[in-house]
């Protein structure tokens, strides 16, 4: 079998042969892989930087996709930590950890989008109790798994969404209430920040680094109402690995940190939002 194959996290892929394991377990597959998602996700398996790299190799990436079953159905599946990720004409597939798609279904735009999609969904519907009618504040609204925030906040029945990032104005057709661009002038940002967050109910990060000190250094200061919790929901660090947390920050409002990925969520609980 052929797939893309990473032999040193320094290195590129590269095509090459891969073989799949002798045996199967009782729930396993051998599926033909049809789309697979390059999320930001993959990328940090590839060079060995995600938290969850065991520095195994050689490995194939990939961590999820659409592909065909034996029996011809047509899958959405999510894969385990396995060297044998889903970048490869074939893969090895645990059928509880998938979900049939119906009829006409496109596996590009499925594989392309589940897991970006699956970020905030899972954040707010098994991290934190949201309610309908609060509102949400997107940083980072501007990627793919933030523009699909946007549509998933609305879905679940936010009151209101303002989306934070560079070019943020762009995204108002995509349901976002209110915008705040990030590459404007530094104080009329954070003047826009403290504004969008004095009476936000849930962040939604994407970013983490450099803008999110800035953004609570905006917001904290500015909150009308201290005893309103204000829940951040950490979910990507595109902006930078490591944000320094004013210390006042914590004091001086109801903040609560939540983080929101591998580990927090259960496997059992990720698979049972995937329909």
């Amino acid at each position: 079998m052929r797939a893309a194959v990473v032999t040193a996290f320094d290195r590129a892929p590269r095509y090459q042969d891969f073989a799949l394991p002798d045996s199967l377990g009782p729930h396993e597959a051998v599926v033909d892989v049809l789309a697979v998602g390059l999320h930001p996700r993959v990328r940090s398996q590839t060079d060995g930087s995600h938290y969850t790299s065991t520095d195994e190799l050689p490995l194939v990436p990939g961590i999820d996709g659409v592909a065909r079953t034996p029996d011809g159905k047509l899958r959405y599946f999510i894969l385990p930590h396995t060297r044998l990720g889903s970048m490869a004409e074939q893969t090895v597939v645990d059928l509880r950890r998938s979900v049939e798609l119906p009829d006409g279904a496109n596996p590009i735009q499925i594989a392309a989008a589940m897991n970006p999609a699956m970020s905030s969904w899972i954040a707010l519907r098994r991290r934190i109790d949201f309610q309908p009618g609060q509102s949400v504040l997107i940083m980072g609204a501007t990627g793919n798994a933030g523009r699909l925030a946007i549509q998933v906040a609305k879905k679940l029945g936010a009151g209101r969404v303002t989306a934070v990032g560079r070019g943020a104005d762009r995204l108002s057709d995509l349901g976002a209430d209110a915008t705040v661009c990030l590459d404007g002038d530094e104080r009329a940002v954070s003047q826009a920040l403290g504004e969008a967050g004095r009476d936000v109910d849930v962040v939604i990060d994407y970013l983490w680094g450099q803008p999110t000190h800035d953004a609570l250094c905006a917001i904290v200061p500015r909150r009308v109402d201290d005893g309103q919790v204000l829940t951040w929901i950490q979910i990507g660090s595109v902006a930078g690995l490591e944000s320094s947390i004013p210390s006042a920050a914590l004091r001086a409002s109801r903040l609560q940190l939540v983080g929101s990925g591998q580990g927090s969520v259960s496997t059992r609980d990720i698979v049972a939002a995937l329909a």
